[in-house]
C-alpha cells in the first residue's frame, strides 16, 4: 500500500505539468507580416471606405472583434491624432484583452480602453495598451486616402 501511494505521489506532478503543457495556446500566428501572439484570424473580413478608396481587412478571433462587427456597418467621423492613427469613439463599450504591442504597424485596427476605434495609419513604438481588433490586408493608399485631418469613415462587413 505504502509503494502504490509513494508511486501515485511521484507521478501526480508529472502529469499535471503534462497537463499545462498540453493547455498552452499554441504557436504565433501571422496576419499580414505584422506577428500577433496567440489570437486566431476570423475568416471575416471587413471593408473600410475612405473616400474613393477602398480597404479590406480581416478581423481577429476574439469576443472585442466579434462585438465590433456586430455594430457594423458604421459610418464614422474619425479624429486625427499624432499624425499616425485616427480614432473614433463607439457609442457602446466593448470587451476588452489589452496588451502593450510595443510597435504598432500600418493598418493595425485596435480598440484603445474600452470604447475608442483605432486605425493606424503609420508605424511607430508605443507604450500605450490596446486590445487587438484586425488589420488592413494591404495597406499601399492608405496614407494618402486618409489624409492629415478629420475624416469620414465607412466599414461594413463584406458580403
Amino acid at each position: 500500500m505504502k509503494n502504490i501511494l509513494a508511486i501515485i505521489l511521484l507521478l501526480f506532478p508529472i502529469l499535471m505539468a503534462a497537463s499545462c503543457k498540453q493547455a498552452d495556446s499554441g504557436p504565433e500566428k501571422n496576419i499580414n507580416d505584422s506577428t500577433v501572439v496567440n489570437t486566431d484570424v476570423m475568416n471575416d473580413t471587413i471593408i473600410i471606405k475612405v473616400g474613393n478608396s477602398e480597404f479590406t481587412a480581416t478581423l481577429l478571433d476574439n469576443p472585442t472583434a466579434t462585438a465590433f462587427k456586430a455594430m457594423l456597418p458604421l459610418n464614422i467621423n474619425m479624429t486625427e491624432l499624432n499624425g499616425n492613427e485616427k480614432y473614433f469613439r463607439l457609442s457602446q463599450n466593448l470587451p476588452t484583452n489589452e496588451s502593450q504591442p510595443g510597435t504598432i504597424a500600418s493598418g493595425d485596427l485596435m480598440l484603445y480602453g474600452s470604447n475608442t476605434f483605432v486605425l493606424f495609419y503609420k508605424s511607430f513604438s508605443t507604450s500605450y495598451s490596446y486590445t487587438k481588433l484586425g488589420k488592413i490586408s494591404n495597406t499601399t493608399g492608405v496614407v494618402a486616402a486618409l489624409g492629415t485631418g478629420n475624416v469620414t469613415v465607412n466599414i461594413s462587413s463584406k458580403k
